[in-house]
């Protein structure tokens, strides 16, 4: 019976539209529309409310430090600018402390460096049994040297535990991200003692590319000349 009942046509329902005669407000508005719109404006009324509360109970003796650090721009609250926060000679000594301290990691990497390299120089370095070979002609030797050499490579891999494979294999890892950061740390120093040179008094000049006498891709300052009394 109730297959019966779907085989039936039934009549679709649409829903009104706006009259002809008020084609120009739109479209018509339905009720998922209004409690959109409702749902909204009854959100805003509370957050109102809450602000007419506040301003009504506020303690007039009330101090925030805020107060005397922000602005009003365009309505809205901002800090002031910190620019000129510090003197000149304050910010010299906050640069030579953070130069300080970079070249203080540089020697530090450059010392765990050393170490690590040390450590897997012994470990290649292991003795091992030596084998003349003799050869008739220049092909032939190169032919004999490049076999030997793969027999010792896989000979000294072969008699060493999986473990210490490993970890030679992270610390050769460990090694070049070193070097890597040494470098970067290096490159930093430099760039923050020029920095650090052009805080300084006196006269100075960017010199242009056809006035260098080895050209680099870094900025050149010149200082002028002084005479020292």
């Amino acid at each position: 019976m109730s297959s019966f009942k779907n085989a039936i046509s039934r009549r679709a329902h649409k829903e009104r539209a706006q009259p002809q005669a008020r084609k120009k407000f739109g479209l018509l508005e339905k009720h998922k529309d209004y409690v959109v719109r409702a749902t909204a404006f009854h959100k805003k009324e509370q957050a109102l409310q809450k602000l007419k509360e506040k301003a009504a109970f506020r303690n007039p003796d009330e101090f925030y430090f805020k107060m005397v650090k922000t602005k009003t721009v365009d309505g809205v609250h901002r800090l002031e600018s910190q620019v000129n926060k510090y003197t000149p000679v304050e910010l010299m000594l906050m640069k030579t402390q953070d130069i300080g301290y970079i070249l203080q990691k540089v020697q530090s990497e450059k010392k765990k460096i050393e170490k690590l390299t040390a450590t897997l120089h012994s470990l290649d370095n292991q003795p091992s049994n030596r084998r003349v070979y003799y050869a008739e002609d220049r092909e032939e030797a190169e032919e004999l040297a490049s076999k030997a050499s793969e027999r010792s490579n896989l000979a000294a891999s072969q008699n060493l535990p999986s473990s210490i494979r490993r970890k030679t294999a992270a610390s050769y890892r460990e090694l070049e991200a070193r070097k890597s950061r040494v470098r970067d740390l290096e490159k930093l120093y430099m760039d923050m003692a020029i920095q650090k040179e052009l805080q300084k008094s006196g006269r100075k000049r960017k010199l242009r590319e056809e006035e260098l006498v080895n050209p680099t891709t870094k900025p050149v300052y010149k200082w002028r000349q002084e005479r020292k009394r």
